[in-house]
């Protein structure tokens, strides 16, 4: 079997440190990105990675990853989009949008779509986007998706973004095919880690030793993200939400809606100009 050439970002602590400590190997071309420079920097030296950073609530440093990829490899053969978390939906990015929206579902929309080539070029390539059961709590309207007009919970535009994300896997699923790219979303399960760090609210918990309670270990969560890393570009996961390794279990019935999910991919292009 040829090298591959792994992604993963979110990779600095957590499951995808996880992912990147269990997936590096003599086959594997393994890119990782964090937001924390010296985090990355230690699973890149433990891993023998390629260590990029960059902040998902700026779509510039987006944009200069994908560059930094590009410039890197010529080809992707798994893309996890794994960077994210829980904001206070009160706060406002650079770029001007919710920092739900913009860090876990617009950031890795735009950074997926600039790697198209790279992923097209592989002749079978992987993307998996960490959504969460909190999808569940969402609902995508067009008329408000940066909440301006709306009060909701913290954990309701949470589950919005972690909606968007099974979204946007099957809309790849759906564009992207005849160029080889499978796509898949999934729960990896409440996993003790600091996936919380920046909620006021109801993240708070996992900063807490209440985590060690309601949670999995990151070596038990990042389980479902290795098994399909390792899976490839198997058209049998493709469009598929797994519930850690249980499809289509507790998901929303608006990610069904080929409607939406078209006009979600439409307008996510609009807002990061792609």
């Amino acid at each position: 079997m040829s090298r591959r050439t792994i992604v993963i970002t979110g990779a600095s602590d957590g499951i995808g440190a996880v992912a990147a400590r269990t997936l590096a190997g003599p086959d594997v071309d393994l890119v990782i990105v964090g937001r924390s420079a010296s985090k990355t920097a230690a699973v890149a030296a433990a891993t023998g990675a390629t260590a990029f950073t960059a902040d998902f609530a700026r779509f510039d440093d987006v944009r200069r990853l994908a560059g930094q990829i590009a410039e890197k490899t010529d080809r992707v053969d798994v893309l996890l989009n794994n960077a994210g978390g829980i904001f206070d939906p009160g706060g406002i990015t650079g770029d001007g949008h919710e920092p739900n929206l913009q860090i876990n579902h617009l950031s890795p929309f735009l950074l997926t779509n600039l790697l198209h080539d790279q992923l097209a070029a592989a002749g079978g390539a992987l993307v998996v986007n960490t959504s969460s059961i909190g999808n569940l709590y969402g609902r995508v309207d067009f008329d408000d998706l940066e909440f301006r007009r709306r009060r909701r919970p913290e954990i309701c535009v949470y589950g919005v973004s972690k909606l968007m994300n099974i979204m946007f896997a099957n809309g790849i699923a759906t564009r992207w095919s005849d160029a080889g790219i499978v796509s898949a979303a999934v729960h990896p399960g409440a996993v003790a880690s600091s996936f919380g760090r920046d909620s006021l609210g109801w993240g708070l918990m996992y900063r807490t030793p209440l985590r060690h309670v309601i949670a999995i270990s990151p070596e038990k969560g990042a389980q479902p993200l290795i098994r399909l890393a390792r899976l490839g570009a198997d058209p049998a996961v493709n469009g598929v939400y797994f519930h850690r390794n249980r499809a289509g279990f507790a998901m929303n019935p608006q990610a069904k809606d080929a409607g939406v999910v078209d006009r979600l991919w439409t307008v996510s292009a609009e807002l990061t100009s792609v």
